[in-house]
């Protein structure tokens, strides 16, 4: 299966920066600088991700297209955003991953190896466990929302809360592992998420104790069989696979 990517971008330095991480993911790759240009390639191509300046006149309506497209040919779509545009403008508008400008190559290679994972689900470098924990993030200095963690690894975590949790960045979290007494601190990054109350978050910073736990409790738990759960969120039941 061939991995390409549209790319919608006028800045060049930022091309450079996309081309090599996607060469270094062999993805192959398009660009235009219009949204016009892309709702046509978008038409006549299959691309497994898509990536748009939202600073560019048109980015929204292309990322609006591209979630109208049948689930089968629907690429990942990433948005590229600066301190004028609100992140929860692109997640409305049907991105759902983040990048933020300027573009530094760390953040865009762990974002895309993430969607990868979307793309193609047995190329993940690091296979996710599902968990039955509960995660509080923290928004500002007195919001503390509690969600039922879905599954977690080294890098990350997807969580599931009963709203739509605030689009930001950065966010403190605090969670035990399970069947430890032994919490989990330190800040995330929100590079997904939807109006169901699903996030994904990848990890930014842990405590020097928080991964060297981490680190242990997923090599032990790396073998054990899952068990399937419901969940009831406000759009309905979800079930998920949990380990006993």
């Amino acid at each position: 299966m061939e991995l390409r990517a549209l790319l919608m971008c006028r800045r060049q330095q930022s091309l450079r920066l996309l081309s090599h991480t996607l060469d270094e993911l062999e993805m192959k790759q398009d660009c235009c600088v219009s949204a016009q240009e892309a709702i046509e390639l978008l038409a006549r191509g299959s691309y497994s991700a898509l990536v748009l300046d939202f600073d560019l006149p048109g980015a929204l309506q292309v990322a609006k297209l591209a979630r109208l497209a049948p689930a089968r040919s629907r690429p990942v779509t990433f948005a590229m955003i600066g301190s004028a545009t609100d992140v929860s403008d692109a997640f409305q508008a049907g991105a759902n991953f983040v990048l933020y400008k300027p573009l530094m190559v760390d953040q865009v290679l762990r974002c895309l190896r993430a969607a990868r994972g979307f793309m193609r689900r047995d190329r993940r470098r690091s296979r996710r466990q599902a968990v039955d924990t509960v995660a509080y993030l923290l928004f500002g200095r007195k919001l503390a929302i509690p969600a039922l963690m879905l599954d977690l690894n080294e890098e990350g975590f997807s969580v599931q809360a009963v709203d739509p949790l605030p689009t930001v960045s950065e966010i403190p979290v605090h969670f035990l592992l399970p069947g430890t007494s032994f919490p989990i601190e330190g800040t995330a990054e929100m590079i997904w998420a939807d109006d169901s109350g699903r996030a994904g978050m990848f990890f930014t910073r842990l405590t020097a104790a928080s991964h060297k736990h981490l680190h242990g409790w997923c090599a032990r738990r790396s073998h054990r069989k899952p068990v399937q759960r419901t969940i009831r969120t406000s759009k309905g039941k979800t079930t998920v696979s949990v380990h006993s």
